[in-house]
């Protein structure tokens, strides 16, 4: 960013929710996530301590998470939370803030709205594991938790295999009536099931819920199965059992995360799972691990959503908006008379 004016003020750069919706699609996420995954193996990008406390207020969780990616030479935090109550008020639960900074200077460039592209970068990371990892012939994707982001997994996992078939679950069955509106739009059929069925046809599943006890159970799991669980991110949350992950050949995005707020959490501490047990997914976009050895292993991603992720989509969302000239800034239009794009 550029200073302009006598005053030496610099433009600021402002980008509302609806600007990254409209510029910001889910290959654009996918390339995002998928280089910033391959940038944190080869040791190029940095995820910085997670802090992520209760408010003790609206039962709501919020906390900061920051890195720096030195091949991109994106740096910022995103700020923000889950707020349960929101969906009572027409809000979505998850809200959340980018701010991007000047890795030379370290001043503010951007102010990038957070809640569409926590979306899309969580339904890109469990992408990549599909890509990466499941098997070419899955037919049956399976979707557990009908929440706010469980059409964008839906259509993110559509794009990454042939699937014929959704099938789903969810703790309210009334809820699944979206899911299945956008199942039909997509060409796939779609069943509610229960858990046990759901692990019995499923060749993908994706959990996506804010469980705090185990919801899919490792015998209900078939062989060949790949699994991303993309719902715990906090100490204390679980979605699938133990066994399940002790079971699997386990992936993630950050391994110190997988092990202490993500979904090995309670394997770890049960002594079942070592960390050296999990392989962070870059090495398998990188070809340093060869990722699913065969086609009966249980493959389970577990995607704790990292800093880096957000930066990188939002960094990708400030580039298209100001290369449309999309972007505003504080006080005008950008670029402002006298700036413009670094």
């Amino acid at each position: 960013m550029n200073d302009v004016g006598p005053a030496g003020g610099h433009e600021i750069l402002i980008m509302s929710e609806e600007i990254c919706e409209e510029l910001v699609g889910r290959q654009d996420a996918f390339e995002a996530v998928e280089g910033v995954f391959a940038a944190m193996a080869r040791g190029e990008a940095r995820n910085f301590p997670v802090v992520r406390e209760a408010l003790g207020h609206a039962d709501a969780l919020y906390g900061f998470k920051s890195g720096f990616d030195r091949s991109g030479m994106v740096l910022g935090v995103k700020s923000g939370g889950y707020w349960p109550g929101n969906a009572a008020r027409g809000l979505t639960n998850h809200q959340s803030a980018v701010l991007l900074f000047d890795p030379d200077t370290g001043r503010l460039k951007a102010v990038v709205g957070g809640n569409y592209l926590t979306a899309v970068r969580t339904a890109a990371a469990s992408a990549v594991s599909i890509a990466h990892l499941a098997r070419e012939d899955v037919k049956v994707l399976g979707i557990v938790g009908a929440g706010h982001q469980s059409a964008f997994q839906l259509r993110a996992a559509a794009e990454m295999r042939g699937f014929e078939k959704v099938v789903a679950w969810n703790r309210s069955p009334d809820k699944l009536e979206y899911l299945s509106s956008v199942a039909a739009e997509l060409g796939l059929s779609f069943e509610s099931v229960t858990l046990k069925e759901l692990g019995r046809q499923a060749d993908v599943i994706i959990t996506i819920t804010s469980s705090f006890e185990p919801i899919l159970r490792g015998e209900w799991v078939k062989p060949g199965t790949h699994i991303a669980c993309m719902g715990t991110d906090t100490k204390g949350k679980q979605e699938v059992d133990a066994a399940l992950v002790t079971a699997a050949r386990l992936f993630t995005d950050e391994v110190a995360q997988s092990i202490s707020i993500g979904e090995a959490q309670h394997a770890v501490a049960a002594g079942l799972v070592a960390e050296a047990d999990i392989t962070p997914l870059g090495d398998v976009i990188n070809g340093i691990h060869p990722g699913r050895a065969n086609d009966n292993e249980i493959t389970l991603f577990d995607g704790t959503g990292v800093g880096l992720q957000d930066l990188a989509v939002a960094e990708a969302a400030m580039r298209k908006a100001v290369s449309g000239g999309r972007a505003s800034v504080v006080g005008g239009t950008y670029p402002a008379k006298g700036g413009r794009p670094s």
